[in-house]
This record gives C-alpha cells, sequence and structure tokens, in this order.
C-alpha cells in the first residue's frame, strides 16, 4: 500500500497551490500550516531548493471524530499535502494517505473515520 497519492499538473506552482487549496475547501478542509520549505531551507542553511510547499490540510469535523475516538492521534495531524515543482513545467500534489498511516493505531473504529478523510483527500487532488 502506497503512503499517498498524487497528481501532476501542467500549470505554474503558484497557480497549483491555489488550485489544490481551493479543491481541499471543497472538501471541508481549511489549510492550517503553509510551510515553505524552499524559503527555509535559503534561511536556515543557505541552499537553494526546488519551490516546495508543505500544506497542513485540516477538516475540523473529522478531526474532532478521530481526536475523540483516539487522543493520541493529534502526533499524526493535520493531513498534509505537498505541491513540488518536478520541473518543465510540471508541479505534484500529494497528499498522505490517512489509511495507511493510521495502520500504526490497533483501533477499528479510527479506522472507519480514516477511510472518510482518505475519500475526501482523493477526490480533491482527483478534481485538480
Amino acid at each position: 500500500m502506497s503512503y499517498y497519492f498524487a497528481k501532476t499538473l501542467s500549470m505554474g506552482f503558484t497557480e497549483a497551490v491555489q488550485r489544490a487549496t481551493e479543491a481541499l475547501k471543497q472538501e471541508g478542509f481549511g489549510i492550517i500550516t503553509d510551510i515553505d520549505i524552499s524559503a527555509t531551507f535559503k534561511k536556515k542553511i543557505n541552499v537553494d531548493f526546488r519551490e516546495y510547499r508543505i500544506l497542513g490540510a485540516c477538516n475540523p469535523s473529522l478531526a474532532h471524530e478521530a481526536l475523540r475516538i483516539e487522543d493520541k492521534v493529534g502526533t499524526m495531524l493535520p493531513c498534509n499535502v505537498i505541491v513540488q515543482d518536478v520541473g518543465n513545467g510540471q508541479v505534484e500534489v500529494a497528499a498522505i494517505d490517512p489509511v495507511a498511516s493510521m495502520q500504526a493505531i490497533d483501533n477499528t473504529e479510527l479506522k472507519s473515520a480514516a477511510q472518510q478523510v482518505r475519500d475526501k483527500l482523493q477526490r480533491a487532488i482527483a478534481s485538480l
């Protein structure tokens, strides 16, 4: 089982970030963290790196449900979605597969909740 699902787009990086954010919003996710890896690497270690952002996506209702079921699942939240320049005018958007990441937790109810999150993330990525 893969730990992520992805789609490659032919568009600019900024547009891909905007489209990914909007697609996630349509599935009930907000972006609660936005880490610009290229800017961070430049500032902290003076290394040039391709455009790469990590968007921390959260669906509040589903996060609440997951935390109600398993209080330590917060160590795996939010759902990370990356947007990265892969060259030649292509940008990849990839999301964590929450079902794969939750396999470490032996809780049937949580696995069911993770499937709901997976379905929403897959629809968001597919819609790009």
